[in-house]
């Protein structure tokens, strides 16, 4: 795979949120946040930034989240749309592409075959007899 291609991949993966239920590949379009105080999870748009406090989450687990006996779910009414990509999301993923196209870029320098036996991260030693 060559280098251009893994940061390419690198800035739009970044670029995305992510659903934070653990295995879930869907990209993000609510938020869920919990008022402890009050008993009650709220889940509405997609926040304009990830906080710490807070749980980014897919349509399928928004709409199907549920809560402990005693609490209440306060839901965003209507359907939840994909972010719009933000100016800083573009510009990355320009950057990238920008990148990967650049004709001027240094080779990478070939390994060097070391009489040690060592390639790259790997080293080869010795057979015992």
């Amino acid at each position: 795979m060559p280098p251009c291609h893994d940061a390419l991949s690198f800035s739009i993966v970044r670029s995305v949120r992510k659903c934070s239920r653990t295995g879930c590949p869907e990209p993000a379009v609510a938020t869920l946040t919990y008022a402890y105080s009050d008993s009650t999870a709220v889940v509405g748009p997609l926040a304009t930034a990830s906080e710490p406090h807070s749980y980014d989450l897919c349509e399928a687990h928004a709409l199907r989240l549920t809560v402990p006996k005693g609490w209440e779910v306060v839901r965003h009414e209507g359907a939840f749309a994909a972010p719009d990509p933000s100016n800083d999301e573009l510009t990355a993923l320009a950057e990238a592409v920008r990148e990967a196209g650049r004709s001027d870029r240094p080779a990478p320098p070939p390994e060097p075959d070391a009489p040690s036996g060592r390639r790259g991260h790997l080293r080869v030693l010795p057979g015992r007899a």
